[in-house]
């Protein structure tokens, strides 16, 4: 069997390779364009390549039996889903807040969170569902902290399927509903901070949770002399 995995997140590379490093079957592992810089030296060695999904050839899509998404940033063309058997493994819990950061707009509307793994169709993060497991959101997290726990729950859905993806034993559950979508202009609008807008404190906290996630600048504001200001929350439980 020929196998693909695209990815653009390190944790998920890493978790791959070593799975690979296991297995009999031929597995190949890309990132996006985009992404490859953090993949530099793997990329050397021969690990992982680069691939633009919108480039493929017809021999790529006759080459590989079954591919799966890993947080990939690139969506998955309609001739690739038609033709190759392909599954997501997405940080969120379908069919709520499908798109982009789904744990930050949770935080931010109540909707339920969680990882979803799903047969691929041509819509994003859309298809019928294989499993899913749902995270609870605290008071005191963050996007962060609901991210890490997302992305555990990620690897535990790809260490109970994998082998039975692979030998087609899995139902389809069709999602009911389809949901809502936010994309990264969505986001790039909430980091805008208005500062004249009324909300209640509770308001403000979600805001800044679901903003803060280490590592990242995400909300800001900008000074009475226009300096970009930046805003995280930190929360001690």
């Amino acid at each position: 069997m020929k196998i693909f995995f695209i990815t653009d997140n390190r944790k998920w590379f890493e978790r791959i390779d070593s799975w690979r490093k296991e297995r009999i079957e031929d597995i190949d592992i890309y990132c996006s364009p985009t992404s490859a810089e953090p993949f530099l030296n793997e990329i050397e060695e021969g690990l992982i390549s680069i691939l633009d999904v919108n480039l493929l050839s017809k021999n790529f899509k006759e080459k590989f039996d079954i591919g799966f998404s890993c947080h990939c940033k690139q969506i998955f063309p309609s001739e690739l889903v038609e033709s190759v058997r392909c599954f997501n493994f997405h940080p969120g819990l379908n069919p709520h807040n499908r798109g982009w950061f789904p744990q930050v707009f949770s935080i931010l509307n109540g909707k339920p969170v969680g990882a979803t793994l799903h047969k691929m169709d041509e819509k994003i993060d859309h298809g019928p569902i294989v499993d899913q497991r749902i995270i609870k959101i605290t008071d005191w997290d963050t996007s962060k902290s609901v991210y890490d726990r997302v992305l555990q729950s990620e690897f535990n859905l790809f260490d109970q399927w994998i082998d039975r993806l692979l030998k087609g034993e899995f139902k389809e559950i069709g999602l009911e509903l389809e949901g809502n979508y936010n994309s990264i202009s969505d986001f790039k609008k909430l980091c805008a901070i208005d500062l004249d807008k009324r909300v209640s404190f509770k308001e403000a906290i979600d805001y800044l949770r679901a903003m803060t996630f280490d590592g990242y600048d995400n909300a800001y504001f900008y000074s009475s002399d226009g300096r970009k200001i930046y805003v995280s929350l930190n929360i001690k439980v």
